[in-house]
């Protein structure tokens, strides 16, 4: 068990998310739950994630969400250029925002599957 107030954006209709949740019950560790298509987070809060995991807004993107189909995303430019637009974007679309997102003093990782979620455990 660890003392560690660790973070993890949320959405509770999501397996996977409910998956992370658990594990992090189980684990014994505090944290804050952001339900972020209720609490969406700003340009700056999404920058700031970004910066901890290390990955550019196309990678956590999800692209096949009709809105992405809509937007068109699948088409867009990568470059550091486009890096407002795709956050921007994000920020607007929340539910474009890959979940979950588990943050602590470590880092981040978008928690998909269990590896990912261990090494922040």
């Amino acid at each position: 068990m660890t003392s560690e107030q660790m973070e993890i954006w949320h959405n509770p209709r999501c397996s996977k998310s409910r998956a992370a949740k658990q594990a992090l019950d189980e684990a014994g560790i505090s944290y804050t739950e952001r339900r972020y298509l209720e609490d969406a987070p700003s340009a700056a809060e999404i920058r700031a994630m970004l910066d901890r995991l290390g990955l550019e807004p196309w990678d956590i993107t999800r692209t096949g969400e009709d809105v992405a189909k809509e937007l068109g995303i699948a088409g867009w430019s990568r470059t550091p250029e486009d890096r407002e637009h795709w956050i921007e974007t994000l920020a607007h679309h929340p539910k474009l925002i890959q979940r979950p997102i588990v943050a602590g003093s470590r880092g981040a990782v978008v928690a998909r599957d269990e590896q990912s979620l261990r090494s922040m455990l």
